[in-house]
């Protein structure tokens, strides 16, 4: 089953106008960025072929992508680094990427339909729907376009790395990342408070990563 407008439908009975759907891609890689997005579409938009990110293959992710730039009222994109995972950990870090997304929107929205989260800084109302990605058509636009973006980066970041293949696994925990990993030790974008990460540096404990951040200062 695709996931449909009930969500949105039901906000606007509240009447609420600008309905925004928040997800993310990259809580669970050990390298790279967290990647939040917000999306606005406008009533009764159809987009063929639309769900949940993990549940479309690649070339159709890239098609949806496309057809929601074209037909959102708004885009926001917002993302969190390894650093800031490090520092706060990964949710709060996604919670960071998302209050971002939202800050990017150019119509501000004014109710929020978020994949399991709840943004308590965030000061507009809010629902959070578990498995949301897979039932709400804002959501899953959400979940496409972070997707997709997040994607993208890793293969800016694999011209970069070469070494670690991050253009094939995106970061994820495969075998071959782990291998990779435990050859060359972690590079700048890898998250170092993730166990395998401080395992591949001979590391018997996560090490104190808040106090690194602060060194690092708030352009790192």
């Amino acid at each position: 089953m695709e996931p449909t407008d009930f969500f949105e439908t039901e906000a606007r009975r509240r009447g609420y106008r600008r309905v925004a759907g928040l997800d993310e891609a990259g809580r669970g890689p050990l390298a790279g960025p967290v990647v939040a997005a917000a999306v606005l579409l406008p009533r009764r938009c159809k987009l063929p072929g639309l769900n949940d990110s993990k549940q479309v293959a690649e070339a159709e992710r890239e098609r949806l992508y496309d057809a929601i730039t074209r037909r959102a009222v708004g885009v926001g994109i917002g993302l969190a680094s390894a650093y800031e995972i490090d520092a706060f950990n990964i949710l709060e870090a996604t919670r960071l990427a998302m209050g971002r997304a939202i800050q990017a929107l150019t119509l501000p929205p004014d109710f929020l339909l978020i994949d399991a989260v709840l943004l308590s800084s965030v000061p507009l109302p809010q629902r959070a729907i578990i498995k949301g990605d897979g039932l709400s058509v804002s959501i899953a636009a959400a979940s496409i376009m972070a997707k997709v973006t997040r994607d993208r980066l890793m293969l800016e970041y694999h011209r970069r790395y070469p070494q670690y293949h991050f253009h094939i696994h995106k970061g994820y925990p495969t075998p071959e990342h782990l291998r990779l990993l435990a050859e060359y030790g972690p590079c700048e974008i890898h998250r170092r408070s993730f166990r395998p990460v401080w395992q591949a540096q001979g590391l018997h404990r996560v090490p104190d990563l808040a106090q690194g951040m602060e060194s690092k200062g708030a352009g790192a």
